[in-house]
């Protein structure tokens, strides 16, 4: 089992920069835990790390995939694994760093295979999604699948979608694809976890970076991705913060004053959820305010403590 140091955190809190610190105090390398980060040619709104900082430390898992595909935390899982043991075989140590809670719940637990399943099935349940609702096909997949229908909120579409194209593809419910024990884990993740106890200062930096990415492009960024790969108003890559914002203003269902105002409050609120996932993250070893004045301090402390075990 390899050993990884984890850095964790609501959007917005300096997780990049402090894994940046952290990957050159121990010689590490960064692996992104990061949705929106995979898309190519999706640079602003995702506050990718700088060319500067990538040509000091090596990142993975940045740009793996087109803004037309699909990736979720399977995917996500076998680049990871992947990127762990090649950093490892030259003897540097992996510093996952980001705030997609998913993808680290998915490190942590392992997930259970699941079949790969038609781009054609994707697309028509996606269509069904749009033209339906996400009641109507909670419904369909009550009949289907009543053991995971159970689990599934009737307004999480994601995960309805995903629960009726395995069973379209296979004739087999999801719940059977994940009964049994989950694979072992391949890494010893050794966490710290940012919370800051300023949230109005938590706001306030959500509130400043949109403003430097709209001000960047970040509609224009929009626009040209839409453009070039075609992209439907429920491609996942336009489900991202600010991004789905910036789509509808192009679309003219939204005002300039509207995209920028719901942008943030769809990153507030997704900063909300973060909180929530890691309050109930069990085993961190590192718990710290990433304002305060002695953070960066104490990271670099546990960081090389945890590199050096």
């Amino acid at each position: 089992m390899l050993n990884a140091i984890v850095i964790a955190g609501p959007t917005a809190c300096g997780k990049s920069e402090a894994a940046l610190a952290v990957a050159k105090t121990i010689g590490g390398e960064i692996v992104s835990v990061d949705a929106g980060a995979v898309y190519r040619e999706m640079d602003i709104g995702t506050a990718k790390p700088p060319a500067q900082w990538r040509r000091e430390v090596r990142h993975h898992l940045l740009d793996v995939r087109n803004p037309d595909e699909r990736f979720d935390a399977g995917a996500f899982c076998a680049l990871a694994r992947a990127a762990a043991e090649d950093i490892a075989a030259r003897e540097k140590t992996p510093v996952f760093a980001g705030g997609t809670m998913m993808y680290f719940r998915a490190l942590r637990e392992r997930l259970h295979e699941l079949p790969a399943v038609p781009q054609s099935a994707r697309e028509e349940i996606a269509r069904q999604m749009r033209e339906l609702g996400a009641a109507k096909m909670h419904e369909e997949l009550k009949k289907a699948d009543p053991q995971s229908a159970e689990k599934i909120e009737t307004k999480d579409r994601q995960r309805i979608s995903r629960a009726l194209e395995v069973f379209r593809a296979t004739g087999k419910p999801l719940s059977e694809w994940t009964d049994g024990a989950r694979p072992p884990p391949f890494l010893r993740l050794r966490a710290a976890l940012f919370l800051p106890a300023d949230r109005a200062l938590l706001r306030q930096r959500i509130g400043e970076r949109l403003q430097k990415m709209f001000a960047e492009g970040l509609a224009e960024e929009t626009r040209a991705v839409v453009r070039k790969w075609k992209l439907p108003p429920s491609a996942q890559s336009l489900r991202l913060a600010g991004y789905r914002q910036a789509s509808a203003f192009l679309r003219g269902e939204l005002s300039e004053k509207e995209m920028r105002e719901r942008a943030f409050f769809a990153t507030c609120q997704l900063a909300k959820r973060q909180f929530s996932w890691l309050r109930a993250w069990d085993g961190a070893e590192l718990i710290l305010d990433p304002f305060a004045d002695n953070s960066r301090a104490r990271l670099l402390d546990f960081a090389k403590k945890a590199g050096d075990k």
